[in-house]
């Protein structure tokens, strides 16, 4: 099943929960749940699809029918939990390895590593959002990654039992402000603002629940700037799967519907990797076989002001 959580453009405001079928067509489901946090708490999958076929068959689908071109996609979870951010895909670490001359922690091969990301409602984004360009950078980077949403309550979570956990995948955009990152990273307390700012964390357009994945471990990942591939990938690459990751995240900590575990960058999944740099007004469209195509819109910079450039900000 593929969930989202979608608006109407019309005058209703209202996040609903729905399911993308085939056609391109939404499905409301607020009538099983009214979001995805009680989605997933609640077990709703069988309900929304007896909801969905009993819908599909209704002579008068008219205000419970969407077309996909017709609404908004939210990130799935607009408002996830927490955010974890992991860093398992071994190309991407080699080659940071190379252009910063580091070379990869042996405590890389020992433990899945990850950092907190800003779950503020301004950084959580989803497709076709605009993305904001931060007022204090001139590198800013895509970063083609995919995640996935914890679906109930864990903790202490075997490996084994991981997969339960799952409530499903999707694509997501890591937004980097690069020149400030990395400034950020020479004080030890991770990327900050080189991170956190609206849209920066874009999720979509879907979640796709297990089921319909089967084998997570041999998905195509392509990025495309302007229609122009810049990186092609597979999850075949990910030195640690995301029932390990789960596992490590949940010893001696509960866990809970709604958290979102990313994957970090695939290799070449970014600008930085191959020095090529994204420009104000550029489409950026990352696919993943088996979810679809999450795009988004750069925007164009925003006016620093006077105080902070003399920061150097």
């Amino acid at each position: 099943m593929k969930l989202v959580t979608f608006q109407t453009k019309s005058t209703e405001p209202t996040p609903k929960l729905g399911a993308w079928i085939s056609g391109d067509r939404i499905v409301d489901l607020t009538a099983v749940a009214p979001n995805m946090t009680q989605f997933f708490e609640q077990n709703c999958i069988a309900d929304a699809q007896k909801h969905i076929d009993q819908t599909v068959d209704s002579a008068d689908t008219v205000d419970s029918v969407f077309s996909v071109a017709d609404v908004q996609l939210l990130a799935p979870f607009p408002r996830p939990a927490s955010l974890r951010d992991f860093g398992v895909f071994k190309t991407h670490m080699d080659a940071a390895s190379r252009i910063t001359g580091k070379e990869i922690s042996p405590e890389w091969f020992k433990l899945p590593n990850y950092y907190r990301g800003s779950t503020s409602p301004s950084s959580i984004a989803g497709h076709e959002a605009v993305v904001t360009w931060p007022n204090y950078t001139e590198k800013l980077d895509f970063e083609l990654e995919w995640g996935i949403y914890i679906g109930k309550t864990g903790k202490n979570i075997s490996i084994e039992e991981a997969p339960e956990y799952i409530a499903g995948y999707t694509i997501y955009n890591d937004i980097s402000a690069r020149d400030i990152q990395f400034r950020h990273m020479t004080l030890s307390l991770g990327p900050a603002k080189g991170k956190d700012f609206d849209n920066s964390n874009i999720m979509g357009p879907c979640l796709v629940t297990p089921d319909e994945i089967r084998d997570p471990c041999n998905l195509r990942m392509i990025a495309r700037i302007n229609g122009e591939v810049w990186a092609d990938g597979n999850t075949s690459d990910m030195y640690y799967s995301f029932p390990e990751m789960i596992s490590f995240v949940s010893q001696s900590e509960t866990l809970y519907p709604g958290e979102f575990l990313g994957s970090g960058t695939v290799g070449k999944g970014c600008g930085w990797e191959l020095d090529r740099w994204i420009q104000p007004g550029d489409v950026i469209e990352l696919e993943i076989e088996k979810i679809g195509t999450l795009r988004n819109r750069i925007g164009e910079p925003e006016v620093n002001p006077a105080e902070w450039t003399e920061k150097g900000l």
